[in-house]
């Protein structure tokens, strides 16, 4: 049985970049730092060829984007250090010289303005990949660099950062001594971000031999930013691609558009129409053409498309897929070819683009049970990173010219889990299939012990582990969470509900505006179905989820009896309540418009509205900083099922926003769900 502090031994293979020659590979991965106490990442290097282990250069607590510079020769990314000795921005040694012995009460000065900042902020750094050596601090913003890229030379950087008024300055520095929160903007608040201000975040060219800086005054976010940086993209003919929302209100849309510009301020063009939220663009190889992904602002039930840009307009090459994008950024193969990753009937896959239009599926090696995560192209090779149930998670390179080969041979980068592998327990994974709410085709994943049959089945507890989103989908890729449940015996079955992606807009929109319907139906019929095969126990089903997974769960325990004890996790159970406590207040209207206006639709959709019918034993988290699903969310859920003496647990984790990030809160959530399941389960009362 593997104990919940084994996650300390899970490695997590995160951002991966391919050197220009296609020879290397730099990666992110993060690990749980028992001494510590909290998640590390790293910054490894392997090389494409399998030749040799991967060497780690760093480690870090937020070391993030790994990018190498146009010749290979240099490697930055972002981090949070103590501030580089050496570095001197805006000043060199004559100027040095020329301060009268008053250099030690300068740096006194830059240390206290730091600590009154709250510490030291992210940072571009580099290693040199020739030289060796320790990295070099390459920017010095005293708010942070939020993204980056390297000029086509590699003689200089384009990075985001925040840039404030003495005014806004004064506002943030009472702010960092505990003054009051003063907020006149609509989006007042973001999840990880806490409450926003208006400060304006710029493009700032940056020379790499110098430090010295020049900021693009026409390249900004207007003062709007959240949820990230300007993107930027500098290409090989010395544009610089960047996102931003200029629209009248960008507080009040998801839309984002694509802008290019020359570095030093000059040709500043729109891209796109501002009909898009537009992300993640990436320069084609001769730098005439512009690649991006966008989705709808108002409905995000509608694929995620990749579009291509030329000097002239703009068009989708994936229009005809019916398919959202994967996680991250496409890459080109080549000047009239990308790569990039799709959402396919429940795994993430392949597809093979032409810059002209049209998409094909490739990489059939696959299978079934494998999904595919990070990737990124350099020179020839692809790397990626594979997911299985049985196998953890990897990188592994593959030859371009082979990816649609059906015996392309693939080399193995890493190894990052093995250990863990041989020495613990890990689930078997088999699909599912059957009628859903709408009569249509719903598939499932369900993971079981090695002790379980599937063709000579006995009745086993159920986990129904419900997925988030919702517009997201479950693959069968190797979860610690997963493992833990089936090492216990329990089946986890995992339904991919209406208003998941990866199954095509109508399956996905047909949950726009009608939660705690379809998706309901669906996870009901996934049990059914697990019961008319013999392999669950009617007196041991257990539905949990985390974000909208938790919200479902409220709805299950409403609408449904059947559950030995349920655990929803970080959701909201009152949306009228939720908008404008949240984040999401944009999203809440294009789904059901304004409460005021429609306030039948934001009480269908409730789990609170029906509460009084709950029987099951229910377990409440939430994180205590999430303004993404406010904790008082589950507050409300809480006393409102305790108020009737349903037996119920509330769990709030300081400091945690929309998510348990902290490695020992972490621990302990799995401990407290497994607790709760064993409490009420018949099978492992004498546990609780």
């Amino acid at each position: 049985m593997i104990d919940a502090d084994a996650l300390y031994d899970i490695t997590q293979i995160g951002d991966a970049a391919v050197s220009p020659d296609g020879e290397r590979v730099a990666f992110l991965t993060k690990e749980y730092d028992p001494t510590e106490e909290e998640a590390v990442n790293s910054l490894w290097v392997a090389p494409t060829d399998g030749t040799r282990e991967p060497h780690r250069l760093t480690r870090a607590s937020d070391g993030s984007s790994p990018k190498w510079s146009p010749d290979g020769s240099m490697l930055a990314f972002l981090t949070t250090r103590e501030r580089d000795p050496d570095l001197r921005v805006g000043r060199d040694d004559e100027d040095d010289e020329d301060d009268d012995g008053d250099d030690d009460s300068d740096n006194e000065d830059d240390e206290d303005a730091e600590s009154d900042a709250g510490g030291p902020k992210p940072q571009v750094w580099a290693f040199d990949m020739e030289l060796g050596g320790d990295a070099t601090q390459l920017t010095d913003h005293d708010e942070g660099v939020s993204s980056f890229d390297w000029g086509p030379d590699g003689d200089r950087l384009v990075v985001a950062a925040r840039d404030p008024t003495d005014e806004q300055q004064e506002y943030l520095d009472q702010r960092e001594d505990g003054g009051p929160i003063e907020v006149e903007r609509l989006q007042h608040k973001y999840d990880g971000q806490g409450y926003l201000d208006e400060v304006t975040t710029y493009l700032f060219v940056v020379d790499v031999a110098t430090q010295e800086i020049e900021r693009i005054d026409e390249a900004n976010d207007g003062g709007y930013g959240f949820a990230g940086g300007l993107d930027p993209a500098w290409g090989p003919d010395d544009r610089i691609a960047y996102t931003a929302s200029h629209t009248d209100w960008p507080d009040d849309s998801y839309v984002r558009d694509i802008y290019t510009i020359d570095p030093d301020g000059g040709n500043r063009r729109k891209v796109t129409t501002s009909d898009h939220a537009a992300a993640s663009p990436v320069w084609s190889p001769d730098g005439d053409r512009l690649a991006f992904t966008a989705s709808d602002p108002e409905n995000w039930y509608t694929p995620t498309e990749l579009f291509v840009a030329d000097r002239e307009e703009f068009w989708s090459v994936t229009d005809g897929l019916d398919r959202t994008l994967g996680r991250g950024a496409p890459a080109w193969v080549d000047s009239e070819t990308l790569l990039s990753l799709v959402g396919d009937k429940g795994r993430t896959r392949f597809v093979r683009c032409d810059a002209k239009g049209g998409a094909e599926r490739v990489y059939e090696r696959q299978g079934d049970l494998e999904t595919v995560g990070t990737m990124d192209v350099g020179g020839d090779t692809v790397v990626f990173a594979a997911s299985a149930p049985t196998e953890g998670t990897d990188l592994f390179a593959l030859d371009a010219g082979d990816i649609d080969a059906s015996d392309a041979e693939r080399t193995r980068l890493t190894a990052v889990n093995d250990d863990f592998l041989d020495e613990h327990p890990v689930p078997e994974c088999t699909r599912l299939s059957f009628e859903g709410a709408r009569g249509d085709e719903v598939e499932g994943l369900v993971y079981y012990p090695d002790d379980f049959d599937p063709e000579n089945p006995d009745e086993r507890g159920v986990i129904l582990s419900i997925h988030g989103g919702p517009m997201t989908y479950d693959e069968p890729g190797f979860r610690f969470q997963n493992a833990l449940f089936t090492s216990r015996g329990y089946l986890v079955c995992r339904v991919n509900y209406h208003g998941s992606t990866s199954y095509g807009r109508d399956f996905c929109e047909s949950l726009k505006g009608e939660w705690g319907t379809h998706e309901v139906a669906d996870l009901l019929a996934g049990v059914d179905e697990l019961l008319d095969r013999g392999w669950a126990d009617p007196d041991r089903l257990f539905p949990t989820g985390f974000s909208q997974g938790g919200v479902n769960t409220g709805y299950l325990v409403t609408q449904d009896d059947r559950w030995a004890a349920a655990a929803a996790e970080h959701g909201i159970y009152d949306l009228r309540s939720s908008f404008g406590t949240d984040d999401s207040q944009n999203w809440l209207e294009a789904d059901f418009g304004l409460p005021w206006e429609n306030p039948d639709a934001y009480e269908a959709a409730s789990a609170i509205t029906d509460v009084g019918n709950v029987e099951t034993p229910l377990l409440v988290t939430a994180g205590e900083n999430d303004h993404r699903c406010p904790p008082s969310q589950s507050e409300q859920l809480y006393v409102s099922v305790r108020k009737q003496g349903v037996d119920a647990k509330l769990v709030i984790y300081p400091d945690e926003h929309h998510n348990v990030g902290d490695p020992d809160r972490a621990i302990h959530r799995l401990e407290t769900l497994d607790a709760w399941f064993a409490e009420y389960d018949p099978e492992r009362e004498n546990e609780a």
